[in-house]
């Protein structure tokens, strides 16, 4: 995995309504991952959530793009919120058999918890074991939706098998910590009021600017993600904070 010490960039490139806000209205849908290459250095997979893509699907991505771009794939639901991490050994198989086929193009792999999912030792433990030796190749990063992830015994594991924590903002009252837990220090903003529907202000991003300054002069590798993708403000809070890290 090659990476800036900061990467920045939006949860997923195709939105229907970035079309005449961010993508040129005669652009076709096909067009947009290599327009969207052309100032981003990283993007996440959304629809790996929700449905394995096929390898031909992945494959195409990879040539759309940069050698030095990016992606970040979320492990499917099925594992996470229908599993509850029970048994992952066969799906978590099937989700790399696909995308083994692009690795040199991959950051860390999100895993997201459902709110529902409570903390539990023993089934932690032997997933993350799982991805420790399996996996052994990629980097993952946890977001979690229950707050007895944030307690002192998980973290603890998850600095044990280098698992990053995900810094999860939002206004809708998702768990929030800013503990690192890893070299990888994964930020997902997901709107500061309405659910990826509403837009960052300058000032809330000049003051996350300076912590990630400060995270980077420590050693991190920043990955940040907008995914307050409604009426382009993902496109807009991203192209800001990028500036504010050159200045």
């Amino acid at each position: 995995m090659k990476a800036t010490h900061i990467n920045i960039g939006t949860s997923g490139w195709s939105y229907k309504d970035w079309k005449g806000l961010y993508y040129p209205e005669g652009l076709k849908s096909t067009e947009w991952l290599a327009y969207y290459a052309n100032q981003f250095d990283i993007t996440e997979i959304n629809t790996s959530f929700y449905h394995l893509p096929k390898p031909q699907t992945v494959i195409n991505w990879a040539e759309k793009v940069p050698a030095n771009f990016l992606f970040c794939p979320k492990i499917s639901r099925y594992i996470t919120h229908m599993k509850k991490l029970h048994e992952p050994e066969e799906p978590l198989q099937r989700f790399f058999d696909v995308f083994d086929l692009i690795k040199k193009h991959l950051g860390p792999v999100l895993i997201q918890l459902p709110p529902s999912l409570t903390f539990d030792q023993d089934k932690a433990i032997h997933f993350f074991k799982l991805l420790q030796t399996t996996y052994k190749d990629y980097d993952f990063v946890l977001e979690v939706r229950h707050a007895t992830w944030l307690e002192k015994e998980p973290l603890a594991l998850m600095k044990k098998y280098n698992i990053g924590f995900v810094i999860s903002q939002s206004g809708v009252g998702f768990p929030y910590s800013e503990t690192i837990t890893a070299e990888n220090i994964y930020v997902r903003f997901h709107g500061p009021d309405k659910l990826y529907a509403s837009s960052y202000s300058n000032e809330m991003l000049q003051g996350f600017s300076k912590k990630f300054k400060k995270w980077i002069k420590e050693g991190h590798t920043l990955w940040v993600f907008f995914n307050n993708d409604w009426y382009g403000y993902a496109i807009n809070n991203a192209e800001f904070l990028k500036e504010l890290m050159t200045r």
